[in-house]
């Protein structure tokens, strides 16, 4: 007996002292990996991974030595399998200027950060002092090094700085459901939408309201519950997601284009949410109804489908929002609990 509890302490001792080795996720494509467009079209789309949880900074278990593999066992035995922190239901989310991948997760209620250089991941709950959030939906940089979050039951905008603390808060009492949110780097303006009033909440810097554009309707510069927000090259793009279409407004906030109908067929819209644009234009929209990654030129022309559904590469279970960083592309899988991360391979024509 006594010797048995001396191993068994031996072994606690050692799973105290023995740290799982970390390691930063490649996110690129491999060599015979899924693309799209299959062959004999020029492939412009590699799947280049998915991010679930803490796990992707650790490293295989088969390139580790034998005898830490041993231990790691004899610690399962005895004291059970680790939980690792994972994404629940992510909704929306953004890379900022460190290469971090800030993810809003709605099951966590909470913005996960994938810090890269760190090779760790982070939770951050708290949107105000001694207020966690309840339903945060999108994020955004507030151009001061820090983000800015809508949370939609509580019904205001958050900012918190680079490490994630609450630094302040706008909108109580005049946004009813944000989700939503946007800024223009030239002017400052924060835009966010207000889904169950149907129209756009405009604000300055420092988070005074100043405009409202839209309301309920069909007409170009109107909306029926409008969703998720993108800002690019001076353009505004919205998801307008029960009028089944995606809506884009110039420097001056007036409709310039738009995209888009219901329908049963691959690229028609029948729910779309996420909404992001490429360094060269080209507009990728998820449609969450049909499971479907979009990509558009800037004219609103459909130039390829990614998805179905399903869990393999390339595949999605109602997926939410999409946001671009260089030459990837990131959607937020949200009934897979990932983020599946595709490589542009080619330009948009």
């Amino acid at each position: 007996m006594k010797r048995h509890l001396i191993l068994l302490v031996s072994v606690f001792l050692a799973a105290c002292t023995v740290k799982p080795e970390t390691m930063t996720p490649v996110l690129e494509p491999t060599v015979g990996g899924p693309i799209w467009p299959l062959p004999p079209e020029i492939a412009r789309y590699g799947y280049a991974g998915t991010l679930i949880g803490e796990r992707d900074f650790l490293v295989p278990k088969e390139n580790t030595s034998t005898s830490k593999n041993l231990l790691a066992w004899v610690v399962g035995i005895v004291f059970g399998d680790p939980k690792y922190l994972e994404l629940k239901r992510p909704v929306s989310g953004m890379v900022d200027a460190a290469g971090r991948v800030l993810v809003v997760d709605a099951g966590h209620k909470a913005v996960l950060v994938f810090d890269m250089a760190a090779q760790k991941l982070l939770t951050w709950h708290q949107a105000a002092k001694g207020l966690s959030f309840t339903t945060p939906v999108a994020i955004c940089d507030d151009g001061a090094g820090g983000f800015l979050v809508t949370d939609s039951e509580l019904g205001e905008v958050f900012r918190l700085n680079g490490a994630g603390t609450p630094i302040g808060r706008f909108g109580r009492g005049i946004l009813k459901r944000p989700t939503g949110i946007a800024r223009n780097d030239r002017d400052g303006r924060i835009y966010v939408t207000d889904t169950v009033a149907h129209d756009l909440k405009v604000f300055d810097a420092q988070g005074t309201l100043i405009d409202t554009l839209g309301g309920r309707g069909n007409e170009p510069g109107m909306f029926n519950t409008p969703t998720h927000l993108a800002f690019s090259g001076g353009a505004l793009y919205v998801a307008d997601t029960l009028n089944f279409r995606i809506q884009v407004f110039d420097a001056f906030d007036d409709a310039k284009l738009s995209f888009g109908k219901i329908g049963a067929n691959v690229g028609n819209m029948t729910r779309p949410k996420g909404v992001a644009v490429a360094q060269d234009g080209r507009i990728y929209a998820v449609e969450s109804y049909f499971d479907h990654l979009l990509i558009f030129n800037d004219k609103g022309q459909l130039l390829l489908p990614i998805g179905g559904t399903g869990q393999g590469p390339g595949q999605f279970y109602l997926p939410s929002g999409v946001w671009t960083h260089g030459d990837k592309v990131y959607v937020a899988d949200m009934f897979n609990g990932r983020i599946v991360v595709f490589k542009e391979l080619t330009g948009s024509e």
